[in-house]
C-alpha cells in the first residue's frame, strides 16, 4: 500500500448573510471537512449546505466542536466545568448527526475548534472531557488530536480512535504545540512554505519549528484554516505537491486504522 495522507480544512463558517471562506471552491481540493455547529460560527442552513457539498465530493464529515463565543470565532478561552464542556460538545454532534441523517452520511471525525483545541494540547480535564463526550455519543468515531499532546494522550488511554494532525499553515513551538496566533510568523501564508513545510512532516516526519529547529512529527492528516488569508491557494498549491510526491489524498475513514 503507499503513503496516504488526509487533507482537512474548517468549513462552514459563515453565519446569516456573512460569508468566511471559499468553501466550494476548497471542499473539492481537501478529502475532510470540520464544519462549524453554530456555536464558534456557522447556522443550520449552511451546516445544510456543507454536508451537501461533502457529500457530493466524497469528503468526510468532521464535527468541529467550539466554545460558545461567535463574537471571539471561538478564539477566547473561557472557563468551564467539565459537564458544560460535555454537554457543548454533544449538543453540536448531535445537530451536525440531524444533517447527516437527512443528506444520508455519516460523521467521520471530530476535531476541537480554536481555544477548545488549544486548551486541550496542555489541559488534561479538558482533553478528558472532549474524549469522553465523543466516546459516550459516537464511540466509533475517529478524533483529530495534535501529537504527542494530552488529548492524544487521552484518547489512546481511553480506547478511542485518534487521527494524528499537523498544520501547514501554522508555525510550531519546540513541545510540538502552535505558536500562538499573536506572535508574528505564527501563521503562514506562503503557499511554497506550506508545501515545504508540510511533506517535511509526511516523508521526513520532522516539523520546522519558529526558531528553525527541527523536531519530530507524524502526520496523519494535514490541516488548511479555511480562514487563513490565501487559503484557497495554500491548498491548491499543497494538493499538487503532495500529488505530485507520489503520495495518495483520502479521507481518513477510507484508510485509518
Amino acid at each position: 500500500m503507499g503513503l496516504k495522507i488526509d487533507l482537512n480544512c474548517d468549513m462552514g463558517e459563515g453565519f446569516g448573510p456573512y460569508k468566511l471562506g471559499m468553501d466550494e471552491e476548497i471542499i473539492q481540493l481537501i478529502s475532510s471537512a470540520n464544519i462549524a455547529c453554530g456555536f464558534h460560527a456557522g447556522d443550520p442552513n449552511i451546516m445544510d449546505q456543507t454536508v451537501a457539498m461533502a457529500k457530493e465530493y466524497n469528503v468526510g464529515i468532521g464535527v468541529h466542536v467550539g466554545f460558545p463565543d461567535r463574537l471571539g470565532f471561538g478564539r477566547r478561552d473561557i472557563d468551564v466545568s467539565r459537564e458544560d464542556l460535555m454537554n457543548y460538545i454533544i449538543y453540536q454532534i448531535g445537530a451536525l448527526d440531524a444533517f447527516c441523517k437527512k443528506h444520508q452520511v455519516r460523521i467521520q471525525h471530530v476535531k476541537a475548534h480554536g481555544s477548545m483545541g488549544n486548551m486541550s494540547f496542555v489541559n488534561r480535564k479538558i482533553a478528558d472531557a472532549i474524549v469522553d463526550s465523543v466516546k459516550l455519543v459516537i464511540p466509533e468515531t475517529k478524533l483529530f488530536v495534535l501529537p504527542g499532546t494530552e488529548i492524544h494522550k487521552a484518547a489512546e488511554e481511553k480506547g478511542l480512535s485518534y487521527v494524528l494532525e499537523v498544520f501547514a499553515d501554522r508555525a510550531y513551538n519546540k513541545d510540538a504545540t502552535l505558536v500562538s496566533r499573536k506572535i508574528p510568523g505564527a501563521v503562514i501564508k506562503d503557499p511554497q512554505e506550506a508545501a515545504e513545510n508540510v511533506l517535511r512532516m509526511i516523508l521526513d516526519g520532522k516539523a520546522k519549528t519558529l526558531d528553525g529547529e527541527l523536531i519530530d512529527i507524524k502526520a496523519e492528516s494535514v490541516c488548511v484554516h479555511g480562514d487563513t488569508q490565501g487559503a484557497l491557494e495554500i491548498v491548491r498549491y499543497l494538493r499538487k505537491k503532495i500529488e505530485d510526491s507520489g503520495i495518495e489524498i483520502a479521507p481518513v475513514a477510507q484508510w485509518h486504522q
